[in-house]
């Protein structure tokens, strides 16, 4: 899925829940100067509320206002023990410290109940005003100002191209999420030699022309406790909801981390795309086993074409995760592409890899082979990686054809300062080996770029990408792309 944030305010208290017991704090031990205390309030006023990870944090300073609040529970609570006749539980020396803490705290008390009317009064006029009780909207504006210093088939010509992207995200259970997502752009590629699509970035998928169009639609929500579910309805692709190992580098076709879509994952993910569904089931917090079917001429009741009798690509994949910091997948792929490309979303578009690669035969059956991996070794300092393998087979006549790629990306978050990344990214975008062609060098792709975060909704980040050999020929020149590519975020 697309990585897009809401933004919201809402203070620590607003997340805790009364407890019964000391006992459900994982940090208050039975040692602690304070425990005797808590314990009793909890026992007999029932009036502590911890956090949803079972802690107190009793080490953390509060404001008054956060004392009052608690205050007012307790309270609260000795009310109720004494209208339901169980004022033997409240002694006439808690009355007495109740006063006194009534009398202290007074004005707190009756600052924090005119704060609530007057957010209720403020929730009450952004209820009758608002958009829709159930849809939030995103948004993605990238300026980009792009140049193929060397290797391009136009040569050296500075382009400034843009791309804006509107997600309405709405939710009808609390669990589900509905994307309907608009989006317009001129961000046209830079041509290389013989066709290839290598160095494509994540901006360049847009309609073209600053026209507008619905270019994504998709649904999630879950079936049960294990299984979440997936339905992509317009361009649906595997990485929307299948976890892809690369979580420091990849946004999916956005514009928040990686420049070029092979930097961001691994091209096994772009094989195939359009209508369809899929799922993740989880054995454990570990163990994932997702499942995938899309079919990229979904629409069409011509012969070779439809949702079961055209273009598809099924998809399956065991990924595990032992921690938050490291994980590893093992990819399957099984497709039918009759449009010549394998590497393009289910489209005619290709995303990565040279010609060579992506049109070995014009109607063929691929089964394709990856694996993923990622290892943080520190919040600062993330690896990630992965290795592919395809056959395609010739359906118009003898032969197949062996695709490879692989790659090595290093990240480095929070780079200089809270919310920047730098990334260096070294591999081989799809090439086939053993190629019949002319040509059949092996063409490398190295990228380095460096996100720089202005404010919460706006980046900065320059970057470089150099391919070698570009389109599998050492007699091509390297292409060396430079691009600035600014992002907002609403």
């Amino acid at each position: 899925m697309p990585s897009n944030a809401a933004n919201a305010i809402a203070s620590d208290t607003d997340q805790m829940s009364q407890v019964t017991s000391v006992s459900q704090f994982s940090d208050v031990q039975p040692n602690d100067w304070a425990f005797s205390a808590l314990q009793s309030l909890v026992e007999r006023y029932g009036c502590i509320a911890g956090y949803p990870n079972s802690t107190y944090r009793g080490n953390r300073a509060i404001t008054r206002y956060e004392f009052a609040a608690g205050l007012n529970a307790c309270l609260s609570r000795i009310n109720e023990l004494i209208a339901t006749a169980t004022s033997e539980l409240v002694t006439r020396e808690d009355l007495a410290t109740i006063q006194r803490l009534q009398q202290e705290f007074a004005s707190e008390l009756a600052t924090l109940r005119g704060r609530v009317d007057t957010l209720e009064a403020r929730t009450a006029e952004l209820e009758a005003n608002q958009f829709s009780t159930t849809t939030k909207l995103f948004g993605e504006a990238i300026f980009a100002v792009t140049d193929a210093f060397t290797g391009s088939v136009d040569g050296s010509n500075t382009v400034f191209q843009n791309r804006v992207r509107l997600v309405f995200k709405s939710s009808f259970t609390g669990k589900d999420t509905l994307n309907v997502r608009l989006t317009a752009g001129n961000a046209n590629t830079l041509r290389l030699p013989d066709g290839t699509a290598e160095g494509l970035q994540t901006f360049n998928l847009s309609p073209g022309n600053n026209n507008v169009a619905l270019d994504w639609l998709a649904y999630y929500f879950p079936i049960g406790n294990k299984i979440d579910a997936y339905i992509g309805a317009v361009n649906g692709v595997f990485f929307d909801f299948v976890p892809t190992m690369s979580p420091d580098l990849d946004s999916a076709t956005g514009g928040s981390r990686a420049l070029t879509e092979f930097a961001s994952s691994s091209p096994i993910y772009r094989i195939g795309g359009g209508s369809g569904g899929g799922f993740n089931y989880r054995f454990s917090d570990k163990l994932t086993l997702s499942l995938g079917y899309l079919a990229g001429d979904h629409a069409s009741p011509q012969a070779d074409s439809g949702f079961l009798n055209g273009q598809y690509s099924a998809f399956g994949q065991l990924a595990w995760n032992p921690n938050n910091n490291s994980g590893i997948a093992f990819t399957y792929v099984n497709a039918y592409q009759n449009r010549g490309a394998i590497f393009d979303l289910g489209s005619s578009f290709t995303l990565v890899g040279t010609q060579q690669a992506n049109t070995p035969f014009e109607r063929m059956i691929t089964n394709s082979y990856g694996v993923q991996a990622f290892y943080r070794f520190s919040p600062r300092f993330a690896v990630n990686g992965f290795f592919g393998y395809t056959n395609a087979k010739n359906l118009t006549g003898s032969g197949s054809a062996d695709i490879w790629y692989y790659a090595l990306g290093l990240a480095f978050p929070d780079l200089g300062k809270q919310g920047n990344l730098g990334g260096i990214v070294i591999g081989a975008e799809p090439y086939r080996g053993g190629n019949p062609a002319p040509a059949d060098d092996l063409s490398l792709h190295i990228e380095g770029f460096y996100k720089y975060r202005l404010t919460d909704n706006i980046a900065i980040t320059p970057g470089v990408i150099w391919i070698t050999a570009p389109g599998q020929n050492n007699d091509n020149q390297d292409a060396v792309i430079g691009t600035v590519r600014t992002t907002f975020t609403f």
